[in-house]
């Protein structure tokens, strides 16, 4: 690891704290103007999910920071227009389509190294770009179908053949239409210039390196090259050069760098009382999430039902800049079910019944039931709060 120059400032863990909820989106006034396409920007990547309990992941992450935002109006501001395309980064997210041209450096990783457990029958890949070629946009269905009939991975040649085309770079997943992945020719739905723009690994990793420091305001080696899963020695490599500074923050035992632009000026201003989901960007890696907010958290909705403890889809409260519970959401018609609610202590039932009735607005329902309350003693006051 190179040497790291002496810290440009010395934060409180607080301060540390309400930089992250900042560059998040989650202290000061929310830009309304420019919308869910300003939240990507600004996040500069928005993970996708299949789980959908109150919505899909990638909806939440935007209702979070805006408020109510048309649930329509969400799905049209990421996938109308070029805005954007699918990619891995964190994992399966949207991104920005101007950033394009950083991930060539995984492109070619994945042309170099290709790691697939699928075989292709010869001229399956060829097809595939050619029927995108004179009929795309197209699904894996419309393409000839995405399995083989057998297990959930047994993928037919066509859907192997185009994923395989999406991951070098060939293919664009231009939207997702009823969950399903709509490919096109990169040569149509990226724009000419960016298409032709081909940097070198460096100026990739840099670029990524600066695009996460700046959306988590501040962060360890490890939370940094997580936010788009480069390697901690590619971090490493670039980091001098990245623009970032390094820090010190009060607790943390590693070493921290941070967003100039972020140490300029105090992190002032009114804070979101929401829920989260577990796959928002700012909770996302749960170490950090301990060190900043002292708060645990794991998704278990992969977790076999009788070992869970705060349900399959527990989604953090967010309140006053701290993480104060959270609660394991359903539906059932119009009303949403809080299945367990998870409080820190009776300050946080008046935000968790905001942030419950809010939610249930958003997404159609006109009451909000409680099943069950990690602190029985507080059952009653919640419920009163949501009357």
């Amino acid at each position: 690891m190179t040497t790291t120059p002496p810290p440009a400032a010395e934060l409180s863990a607080d301060e540390a704290r309400r930089i992250s909820l900042r560059a998040q989106g989650f202290l000061g006034a929310p830009d309304r103007r420019a919308g869910v396409r300003g939240v990507l920007r600004h996040l500069g990547a928005v993970q996708l999910d299949t789980i959908s309990v109150l919505a899909r992941s990638h909806e939440l992450i935007p209702y979070a920071r805006l408020g109510a935002v048309e649930r329509r109006a969400v799905e049209d501001a990421y996938w109308t227009e070029g805005h954007s395309f699918e990619y891995w980064s964190h994992a399966a997210c949207i991104l920005p389509v101007e950033e394009w041209p950083h991930f060539a450096f995984r492109r070619r990783a994945y042309r170099a190294r290709p790691q697939w457990h699928h075989d292709l029958p010869d001229g399956a890949y060829e097809t595939v770009i050619g029927q995108l070629r004179a009929e795309g946009p197209l699904t894996a269905t419309e393409l000839g179908g995405a399995k083989n009939g057998g297990e959930w991975w047994d993928w037919s040649a066509s859907k192997v053949a185009v994923e395989r085309a999406l991951m070098y770079g060939e293919v664009v997943c231009t939207e997702r239409r009823g969950w399903k992945r709509v490919y096109d020719l990169a040569e149509r739905a990226v724009p000419a210039d960016l298409l032709r723009d081909e940097p070198d690994d460096a100026e990739c990793l840099r670029r990524l390196v600066r695009l996460a420091g700046q959306a988590l305001g501040v962060g360890t080696r490890s939370d940094i090259a997580d936010y788009h899963r480069i390697r901690g020695e590619q971090f490493d490599a670039v980091v001098a050069d990245s623009g970032l500074v390094p820090v010190r923050v009060e607790g943390w035992p590693k070493q921290a760098w941070a967003d100039p632009e972020a140490l300029a000026t105090a992190p002032r201003g009114r804070h979101r009382t929401t829920l989260l989901s577990p796959f928002d960007s700012l909770i996302w890696e749960r170490a950090r999430t301990e060190r900043i907010f002292g708060f645990t958290h794991r998704l278990e909705a992969y977790v076999p039902k009788p070992k869970r403890i705060h349900g399959y889809f527990a989604m953090p409260l967010l309140s006053g800049g701290r993480l104060l519970g959270r609660v394991d959401p359903a539906r059932e018609g119009t009303t949403l079910v809080a299945r367990q609610v998870s409080l820190e202590s009776a300050k946080a039932v008046e935000p968790m019944a905001r942030a419950l009735l809010e939610a249930a607005e958003w997404v159609g329902c006109d009451a909000v039931r409680v099943e069950r309350v990690d602190r029985p003693e507080l059952t009653a006051a919640l419920v009163a709060a949501l009357g």
